[in-house]
């Protein structure tokens, strides 16, 4: 490269003066070209890097915007998410307050810390459908049922709440089944019952055993003048021809037996007989009421919606009362007095021997009985009862057991065979 420099220099020594001008000239006209194109390279050259600055500047402002734009949302949708339960709302009995009032769920719940999430889990049912059972410890309400208001029992079973319209917010109103159970208290008291019902949760099997659930409250005690002569039931929130649970602690209180035949199973039957006849669905809540720290509810509040028919079909808010005509009720433990059993077994004289009856059956050990499982009767029959020709097929079940047994199931003695 050097020796071509000196060659092109040495020529240009050896050229005539003119030659040498137009050289010259054309090569300072090239350099200035040069010059002016470069000159505005460079400078686009830095221009473009002066606005890559600015760029770059915008973006992290904007960026940051952005940030402090995104944290104020999510501390304003927080607050909102805190408010969504107004003030006037407390929270169910299962929680620890155990406040007097006690109050019934929406369908929607609080979510705002941990211990208010709800946890799910799911089974199938025998219908071979999936059903979506929830545990929630936070559910709340829009209407309260203050103790002080309601009568005093007066041997009836119920009185209505809120001129009977029940307290579902427009948001609750949903034609997806579900059921929520809540969790039992400290004291293994239960909450609230809620559920959207329809043809998909109601049970197509056989009813199950729930003997081994004992609730808060519960004594085996029986009195004279009772059906079934036992004071307490294991009474469902849901009735099981609702939903089909069966041994479900969540579901099931001590109740007096006329609270749960007399109170809460009209109700029960009237919302089943509706889904069946028009496949609706019904919004279904009960909410257990304890006063204070009591072991055994002085009541329930049943409340129900149908749906697809805007409340046309279905649509009551009552509170039942967990009372026994004639028996007298400690609702701090569930204990209770009242008229003993009548005794209907007489001491031989000396000339008389005592017979049996070929016709009766043993008591105290287990026995084949036949069930009615028709929720309007729950009744229980020696096989040979006349009783029992009556019966539909489909309503009949054999149980084999003691006669304690079959009355710890929710079932009745027969008045015809008197098992």
């Amino acid at each position: 490269m050097l020796e071509k420099l000196k060659r092109a220099f040495a020529k240009y020594k050896s050229m005539g003066k003119i030659k040498k001008f137009f050289v010259t000239y054309f090569a300072a006209m090239i350099a200035l070209v040069v010059l002016f194109f470069g000159g505005i390279f460079i400078s686009a050259i830095v221009d473009v890097a002066k606005n890559t600055d600015a760029f770059t500047t915008t973006t992290e402002a904007v960026t940051q915007a952005l940030i402090d734009e995104f944290t104020t949302a999510l501390e304003n949708s927080t607050q909102n998410d805190i408010d969504i339960v107004p003030e006037e709302s407390v929270t169910l009995i299962n929680s620890e307050n155990n406040a007097e009032t006690v109050v019934t769920s929406t369908a929607t719940t609080s979510a705002t810390s941990n211990t208010t999430k709800p946890s799910t889990t799911e089974k199938t049912t025998q219908q071979s459908t999936t059903k979506q059972t929830t545990t929630n410890t936070a559910i709340t309400t829009n209407a309260k049922v203050d103790l002080s208001k309601i009568p005093a029992f007066s041997n009836k079973p119920y009185v209505t709440v809120n001129n009977n319209q029940p307290g579902f917010s427009n948001a609750d109103k949903t034609t997806s089944s579900f059921e929520r159970y809540a969790s039992l208290d400290s004291k293994g008291r239960c909450g609230v019952a809620y559920a959207c019902i329809g043809k998909d949760l109601m049970p197509t099997g056989e009813r199950g055993n729930i003997g081994s659930v004992k609730p808060s409250g519960w004594h085996t005690v029986k009195y004279a003048g009772i059906d079934g002569n036992y004071l307490y039931n294991r009474c469902h929130l849901i009735g099981w021809q609702l939903t089909g649970e069966n041994a479900n602690e969540k579901n099931l209180i001590t109740g007096t037996r006329y609270m749960n035949v007399e109170g809460m199973l009209p109700f029960e039957n009237m919302v089943a007989d509706y889904i069946k006849e028009t496949g609706n669905h019904v919004l279904y809540r009960v909410t257990p009421i304890f006063k204070g720290d009591n072991l055994l509810a002085s009541g329930v509040q049943m409340e129900a919606y149908s749906v697809e028919d805007n409340g046309d079909g279905i649509c009551f808010n009552v509170y039942c009362y967990n009372a026994q005509p004639g028996i007298t009720i400690n609702y701090a433990d569930g204990s209770s007095s009242g008229p003993p059993m009548e005794q209907t077994t007489k001491k031989p004289t000396t000339t008389q021997k005592p017979t049996v009856a070929a016709t009766q059956k043993p008591i105290s050990s287990n026995v084949t009985y036949i069930l009615n499982i028709n929720p309007s009767s729950m009744k229980f029959h020696y096989p040979d009862c006349s009783s029992v020709g009556k019966m539909k097929e489909e309503n009949k079940k054999e149980f084999y057991g003691t006669r304690d047994e079959a009355i710890a199931a929710g079932y009745s003695p027969c008045g015809n065979c008197h098992p």
